[in-house]
């Protein structure tokens, strides 16, 4: 089969890789659609896989075209969008609730081959089968929609709060548009990107700018959210929060970025800075919000390229062109 791979630091390439056999308790999924994603670019740049060569790709959903000789969740023709997360369910993480911190993490796309290519194995309780009304192909949004859910599990945001999200990428969008749902009194959104920032706009935004400066907020706002990983962004973000507020890193930084904080501030006004990591029981909620309608797929999803294309497309995905890039195998 067809499968993109990244062979080595900075080197991408579509090439044939053997065909997927399916464990016992695990599906083969004929791939619809695979998004790129800032973990894949990190990938690239030699960061998260322990070992190069790696078929990228932890947000798809496709069709169950095979199955293991223990499995009778599924059947063959099911539709399904996939978690990506592995965890061991036996370190003190996993054992206290905290999966995504397992200490022997994994993920479909980052340690074990992923969905960008024509096949893919996941196990079956990582597949939630899709309603009939939802596009397979639309549904690789599911897994980066169960990122945003589990930021706004963590900030735990009260009703009436005012919210400013820096980034209007996929992320910045998503946390957009729950923050909308969750009772906010006003939601922010500061971009660089004249381009992206509009799609925010088409969204609905209390107030949208380049700079925050041009925001009328001089007291702050009660959630700040990086959705960058940009450390610009994320020192000026940390500025912004109000008394009592919060700060959440979502936006995933590279390993050497360094901001700073004010420690009397922080204990002065009561801040909070919390950071959100990856999925959390948040899978299936995504997949039944993401079926409900709380994303417009044509808005989010700005191209849909051949599985040829993967290393042009992790390219235009890098210079910041376009929303959600997802390949079609």
């Amino acid at each position: 089969m067809k499968a993109a791979v990244i062979e080595s630091v900075g080197n991408a390439v579509v090439t044939e890789v053997p065909d997927p056999t399916p464990g016992p308790r695990e599906v083969v999924v004929e791939v619809a659609a695979c998004g790129l994603c800032g973990t894949d670019l990190h990938i690239l740049q030699g960061e998260f896989a322990p070992t190069l060569p790696i078929v990228p790709g932890h947000e798809f959903a496709g069709e169950v075209v095979g199955v293991g000789t223990a499995v009778t969740e599924l059947s063959l023709g099911d539709r399904v969008a996939v978690d990506p997360s592995l965890y061991c369910h036996e370190c003190r993480y996993c054992r206290t609730g905290h999966n995504n911190l397992c200490e022997r993490w994994a993920a479909i796309g980052v340690t074990t081959a992923g969905g960008a290519a024509q096949y893919a194995v996941a196990p079956v309780a990582n597949c939630v089968r899709l309603p009939e009304h939802i596009r397979t192909q639309d549904a690789a949004l599911v897994e980066p929609l169960s990122c945003a859910v589990r930021g706004y599990d963590v900030l735990r945001s009260r009703l009436g709060a005012h919210v400013l999200i820096y980034g209007s990428g996929t992320m910045g969008l998503m946390m957009l548009e729950l923050a909308k749902r969750t009772g906010a009194a006003s939601v922010d959104v500061v971009d660089i990107n004249a381009q992206r920032l509009s799609t925010a706009q088409l969204l609905g935004v209390s107030g949208s700018a380049t700079n925050a400066d041009e925001l009328d907020r001089p007291q702050g706002w009660d959630v700040v959210v990086d959705a960058t990983g940009n450390a610009a962004a994320i020192q000026d973000g940390l500025d912004r929060v109000a008394k009592a507020g919060t700060f959440l890193q979502f936006g995933v930084a590279d390993y050497a970025t360094r901001v700073t904080i004010d420690p009397y501030r922080v204990y002065n006004q009561e801040i909070t800075i919390t950071g959100s990591m990856a999925v959390l029981h948040s899978f299936e909620r995504a997949a039944e919000l993401f079926a409900g309608g709380v994303l417009n797929p044509e808005v989010f999803i700005s191209d849909r390229l051949p599985l040829g294309s993967y290393p042009q497309a992790l390219e235009q995905f890098a210079s910041g062109v376009g929303r959600k890039i997802v390949v079609v195998p």
